[in-house]
């Protein structure tokens, strides 16, 4: 395994759309291996295979409930429902932080690495990043769901906001 460089906002790959991935094969497997590598160092919570200079449709998410990494190849969301309003960065965007309204369920069918079906189903924060990392497939960033970027401040007194409403 390696850690592979995370590419920034500006960088033309993350402006293009991604191609199916077709060979399930070892460096398919290598790929997914240094993602999870490269997502654990950065302390994220998902990253897209264009975030890594690949254009193919796939990206990893934690899930939120088991700590788990979720593989999702050739990715697609079946069904979405509810709406929730919540912080959203990037790994793609360091230190910016900007309010996004997403779906609060996401059910997801995609491909494993060797190829076979399945369909995932998260709530709440997983849902957010199942939205966010196939967005990223599609050459979309989050920054388009926004109208501003939060200043110190604001994130400030959005987390003690969050935090005030946690301990209640």
């Amino acid at each position: 395994m390696a850690l592979r460089k995370i590419t920034t906002m500006g960088d033309e790959c993350l402006s293009k759309v991604c191609r199916p991935v077709k060979d399930f094969n070892k460096r398919l497997w290598e790929l997914l291996d240094d993602m999870a590598e490269t997502l654990a160092d950065a302390n994220g919570a998902g990253l897209a295979a264009p975030q890594v200079g690949i254009l193919r449709r796939l990206c990893i998410v934690v899930d939120q409930d088991t700590d788990e990494i979720i593989e999702l190849i050739n990715p697609e969301i079946v069904s979405q429902s509810g709406e929730q309003t919540g912080l959203e960065g990037c790994l793609s965007v360091p230190g910016k932080w900007g309010i996004v309204t997403r779906p609060y369920t996401v059910r997801v069918r995609a491909q494993d690495r060797f190829g076979d079906w399945f369909e995932v189903e998260g709530e709440e924060i997983t849902a957010r990043c199942f939205c966010h990392e196939l967005e990223h497939l599609d050459g979309h960033l989050y920054v388009e769901h926004i109208d501003h970027f939060l200043t110190e401040e604001e994130l400030r007194a959005y987390m003690d906001e969050e935090e005030a409403e946690d301990s209640e």
